[in-house]
């Protein structure tokens, strides 16, 4: 087996930067505190969820000699991250990508996990392997201390007999819980909202930005909907989240071709979801893509956007610039961005350079919306 290094792990095809890093302490601590665990699973009892870039997966490897390990990432530029370096360390081969089901985590006995942002993406997972992992199994979910919460003890507790918090190091913790309660039973995966002002529902999973509810970005860009491009053939809720937009543009322009595009897992579900649940789903296609990368040039009229401001944890000004590029490809002559940002940002002078003309056409205490042409 080659000798393994964290060193050798990137973020790409992800943002990178100085102060962006693809391994942190808690992906070390979870991985210390499993390793006799790791040491006694047979090949295929080993599952991962919640990688970011490959190192609890390629450290279990490459440490620890685990094979066949199950992995789940909800953000596809994870996924190819964890491709990408598995090529770099030789260890290709080592893990399957799966979706987060039953079959993920059925007979595991080891659970290597990044503790999520929300306590419903939690409910979720725990759920999950409580009813389906093997009886013995431990579960390891760690994260560093500033994100960590009491509530997400007492969402473990609700599925695990056990539960241990380990020492802190680093600033990071790991939660380690056994004994899963029998008639543990699995949460709704989606859950639904109908949105009286709208008309609308909203489904979400549990990683979902938002869930149910609208962000107020959100519902500030909807209000501009009869201001945008009468009559696109195509148009596109570029990062759809649970495909609000989407559903509102396809019932705004019958005539155009919708796409709802995200390149989280939970997102497309809860998309699709969506629209299913208002009778969309024949006019709006669903896609998980790394931003725009699967549609071809110069082929839509009209693409809205509420990008994100946050890489991970971290407030970062690329967070946004790979979708404004990819619009700015995907736009025709003449087409229309409109996106929704906080007023600090200085997205409208990026949009400026990257796509073209660009006009605020609404501003509020919070929230700016633009309105970029494709020159």
């Amino acid at each position: 087996m080659p000798d393994f290094s964290f060193d050798d792990l990137r973020r790409f095809p992800d943002v990178e930067a100085p102060n962006l890093f693809a391994v942190d302490a808690s992906d070390r601590l979870i991985l210390d505190e499993a390793a006799d665990a790791l040491a006694a699973a047979a090949p295929g009892e080993v599952v991962v969820i919640g990688d970011r870039y490959g190192a609890l997966t390629l450290g279990a490897a490459g440490l620890h000699g685990s094979t066949r390990i199950r992995v789940q990432q909800d953000a596809l530029t994870g996924e190819r991250a964890l491709a990408r370096n598995a090529d770099r360390t030789q260890l290709s081969g080592t893990f399957e990508s799966m979706t987060l089901d039953a079959s993920l985590v059925e007979g595991a006995t080891v659970v290597l996990m990044q503790l999520p942002r929300t306590l419903a993406a939690l409910e979720q997972a725990a759920a999950l392997i409580a009813r389906y992992a093997h009886p013995s199994v431990v579960v390891f979910a760690g994260g560093r201390i500033k994100h960590l919460s009491i509530s997400m003890n007492e969402v473990l507790a609700k599925h695990f007999s056990e539960l241990r918090v380990s020492l802190a190091r680093q600033k990071s913790r790991v939660l380690v819980a056994s004994g899963p309660i029998e008639g543990s039973k699995e949460d709704t995966i989606i859950r639904s909202e109908f949105h009286d002002d709208l008309q609308l529902w909203v489904a979400a999973q549990g990683t979902a930005f938002a869930g149910t509810k609208l962000d107020i970005g959100t519902r500030f860009l909807l209000s501009f909907i009869p201001q945008m491009q009468a009559h696109p053939e195509v148009a596109i809720d570029l990062g759809c989240g649970t495909g609000v937009l989407a559903a509102e543009i396809a019932r705004a322009r019958p005539e155009a071709r919708v796409i709802a595009s995200d390149q989280s897992a939970s997102a497309v579900a809860s998309a699709r979801e969506t629209m299913r649940l208002n009778h969309l789903e024949g006019r709006v296609d669903v896609v998980r893509d790394d931003a725009l990368r699967s549609q071809p040039d110069a082929s839509a009229g009209l693409i809205l956007c509420n990008p994100p401001f946050h890489v991970g944890a971290a407030v970062h000004a690329d967070a946004a610039l790979g979708l404004f590029r990819d619009a700015a490809r995907v736009l025709r002559s003449g087409g229309e961005l409109w996106t929704v940002f906080n007023s600090s940002l200085s997205h409208a002078t990026t949009l400026r350079k990257i796509v073209g003309p660009t006009d605020v056409v609404g501003q509020n205490a919070k929230f700016t919306v633009t309105r970029s042409t494709k020159r």
